[in-house]
C-alpha cells in the first residue's frame, strides 16, 4: 500500500532545509524516541510485559510490536522491504481496517507468542531497515519519507504513556500492589501535608481568537487543523490544577453521595461501579492512599488530583463553584503561556507533583505535565476538517464521536511531545489514564 506524504497532515516549518540537516534529525529523533520505549519497558518481567487487566489497556509488549508494525507497514513496506514475520501484521494492527484483518482488542493479553524476546528481534531488525532506509534516501525519497517518520515517532510517544498508564492498571490489580520500578513498594509519606493555597483565577479577556495548530509547526496531528476562528467569552481560568486536598474536602462532604453536583450519565456511572474516590486511590482514616509506579503511599495534599473520569472533574468542578474549560479557552490561555514546560516523563517522577509557589509570568502553572486536564469540549472535526485519505486517514478522525477533549500532556507524557494546539481524547467515564482537572469561570 502507498503512503502519500501529504496524506498525513505533517507540516514543515522550512521546506528550504538541507536534507543533511533533514536526515540527521530523523536518525537522531528515531534513535531517541525507540530507545525510549525500551528504556521505559526495561523495568518489567516479561510476565509483566503480557498482562492485559481490560479491554482499554494493552499488554507492554503488545505496544512494542504495534509501534514496530507501524513503521514497518506505513514506511518500508510502500517502499519494498519485506515483512520481518507476514504473520504478525494480524496480531499486531490495531484498528486499521484498509490495511487487513485484526487480532480483537480484548485478547491482545492472550497473545503469549510471539514472545518478549521475539519482539525484541523485531524491533532490532526494523530499526536496522529504518536507518537504512533514511541513510540512503535520496533528496526526494527523504522529502516524501520526512511526515511519515515524524508521524511515527509521535505514535509510538503516544504509546509510551499508554505503556506506562496500561502497566499501572495491571499492577493494581495485583493484591501485593507491586511496584513498577525500584523493587518493594515504598512506604507511606512521613509527611502528608502541603498547603496546595487558595485557587486563584487568572482573567482573559476572550474575543475572537485562532486555534488550532499554525501553518509553519514542523509537525501536527491532523485533527490539530485547520487553524480557524472561535468566539470565546471572558472567563477565568484557574492557575493550578485541582489538588488531593480539595478532593479530599469534596470526599468528606459527600460528594459521591449529591446526585445535585452530578450530570445524570455520571451520577449512574459513579452508582453503578461503586465509586467512592478516583481510580488509584483510596481513604484509610485520614490518610488519602493512592498507587503509582513506585506502588503505594501516602499522597501529599498539594499534589494533583489524578485518575479522575470526566464525571468526577466535572462534579468536583460544581462543588467548587467553577466549571472545567472549553478547549478554546484552555488553547487561548496555553497561547500566552511563556514555552511548554512541565513533568514530563523525563523528570523521572512519573507521578503529579506540587505547582510551584509562582509561574515564570505570574499567572497559569502546571499547564503542561502532571496530568491531563479535562475539558467540556465534545471531540469533534474542527470547521474544514476532512480525514487524510487513505489508511492513515483512520488514525484521528473516526474517534470524533462520545468522547471529549483533554488538554496539556501528563507525568508520563514524553517531553517535546505536546503543543498548545494538541488535542488528546478520551470517552468521559476513562479513569485508568493519568487525568486530572483545572478549573474555569465566567466573567
Amino acid at each position: 500500500m502507498a503512503v502519500d506524504a501529504g496524506d498525513i497532515g505533517a507540516r514543515t516549518d522550512d521546506p528550504g532545509r538541507p536534507m543533511a540537516d533533514v536526515r540527521d534529525a530523523l536518525l537522531e529523533g528515531y534513535t531517541r524516541t525507540r530507545r525510549r520505549t525500551e528504556q521505559l519497558a526495561a523495568p518489567l518481567s516479561a510476565e509483566d510485559q503480557a498482562l492485559q487487566s481490560m479491554p482499554s489497556a494493552s499488554p507492554v509488549k503488545w505496544h512494542r510490536a504495534h509501534t514496530t508494525w507501524f513503521f514497518e507497514t506505513f514506511v518500508l513496506a510502500p517502499r519494498g522491504v519485506p515483512p520481518f514475520d507476514a504473520r504478525w501484521a494480524v496480531l499486531f494492527n490495531s484498528y486499521y481496517e484498509a490495511v487487513g484483518p485484526r487480532h480483537e482488542r480484548p485478547k491482545r493479553g492472550l497473545l503469549s507468542r510471539p514472545s518478549v524476546a521475539e519482539i525484541a528481534a523485531y524491533r532490532a531488525a526494523v530499526d536496522g531497515r529504518m536507518v537504512d532506509l533514511v541513510r540512503g534516501a535520496s533528496a526526494g525519497a527523504l522529502a516524501e519519507l520526512e511526515p511519515i517518520v515524524r508521524l511515527g515517532l509521535a505514535h509510538e510517544e503516544q504509546h509510551q504513556e499508554l505503556m506506562l498508564t496500561d502497566v499501572l492498571h495491571a499492577l493494581s490489580e495485583n493484591p501485593l500492589r507491586p511496584a513498577y520500578r525500584g523493587g518493594d513498594a515504598r512506604p507511606p509519606s512521613h509527611d502528608p501535608r502541603g498547603d496546595d493555597g487558595p485557587l486563584r483565577f487568572v482573567p482573559f479577556d476572550g474575543g475572537l481568537v485562532s486555534i488550532g495548530a499554525p501553518d509553519d509547526v514542523l509537525f501536527a496531528f491532523d485533527n490539530e487543523g485547520p487553524r480557524h476562528k472561535r468566539w470565546v467569552e471572558p472567563f477565568a481560568l484557574a492557575d493550578r490544577l485541582a489538588t488531593v486536598h480539595e478532593m479530599r474536602a469534596f470526599v468528606r462532604d459527600g460528594g459521591y453521595d449529591a446526585p445535585a453536583l452530578w450530570l445524570s450519565e455520571g451520577w449512574d456511572f459513579v452508582r453503578a461501579h461503586g465509586v467512592r474516590a478516583p481510580l488509584h486511590a483510596r481513604v484509610e482514616g485520614d490518610a488519602w492512599i493512592v498507587f503509582g509506579l513506585d506502588g503505594e503511599r501516602e499522597a501529599r495534599d498539594d499534589e494533583p488530583v489524578a485518575h479522575l473520569s470526566f464525571y468526577e472533574a466535572d462534579a468536583l468542578a460544581r462543588w467548587l463553584g467553577a466549571r472545567l474549560p472549553t478547549e478554546a479557552e484552555w488553547e487561548l490561555a496555553a497561547q500566552v503561556a511563556p514555552g511548554v514546560e512541565g513533568n514530563f516523563v523525563d523528570s523521572e517522577a512519573l507521578r503529579p507533583l506540587r505547582a510551584r509557589p509562582t509561574s515564570p509570568a505570574g499567572g497559569l502553572r502546571q499547564l503542561y505535565g502532571d496530568t491531563w486536564e479535562w475539558t467540556r469540549s465534545s471531540y469533534e472535526p474542527y470547521p474544514g476538517y476532512a480525514p487524510p485519505p487513505g489508511a492513515l486517514g483512520e488514525y484521528n478522525g473516526k474517534f470524533m464521536v462520545s468522547q471529549l477533549v483533554l488538554r496539556g500532556g501528563s507525568c508520563f507524557a514524553p517531553p517535546g511531545h505536546v503543543r498548545p494546539s494538541y488535542r488528546n481524547f478520551w470517552p468521559p467515564d476513562t479513569r485508568f489514564q493519568m487525568t486530572g482537572a483545572r478549573l474555569a469561570k465566567d466573567r
